[in-house]
């Protein structure tokens, strides 16, 4: 796909089990969001393992980038309006209704979602 150069950035929600396909793919000066530990949590590394690539790591939180209620309002606006204008998509690919919620939980905790 990246003809071997690698990719820029990887968004990475699953954690444990993708944290070492999530390095290994990065391009040089590429960066590694890690947001979520789906499968466990990411396991300490070196930093010295990002050396080769001169790679950048981040553990982002929500909270941080809604500290307060503006920010809160005005990245709302900024997502929401993004959907809006059709720049940003959003792929929903089971719906259960609320009599299913142990088998929403039961797929979701499988790992089987997509999107």
């Amino acid at each position: 796909i990246t003809g071997g150069e690698g990719v820029k950035c990887v968004m990475d929600g699953v954690g444990g089990d993708t944290t070492e396909t999530s390095l290994a793919c990065l391009a040089r000066r590429g960066i590694f969001v890690s947001f979520g530990n789906a499968s466990g949590p990411v396991p300490p590394f070196p930093v010295l393992r990002l050396t080769p690539k001169s790679a950048f790591v981040t553990r982002p939180k929500l909270g941080d980038y809604i500290a307060t209620r503006e920010e809160l309002e005005r990245r709302c606006e900024e997502v929401f309006g993004w959907l809006g204008e059709g720049r940003l998509k959003v792929k929903v690919d089971r719906v259960f209704e609320l009599e299913e919620a142990k088998e929403g939980h039961e797929y979701m905790e499988s790992g089987r979602t997509r999107g």
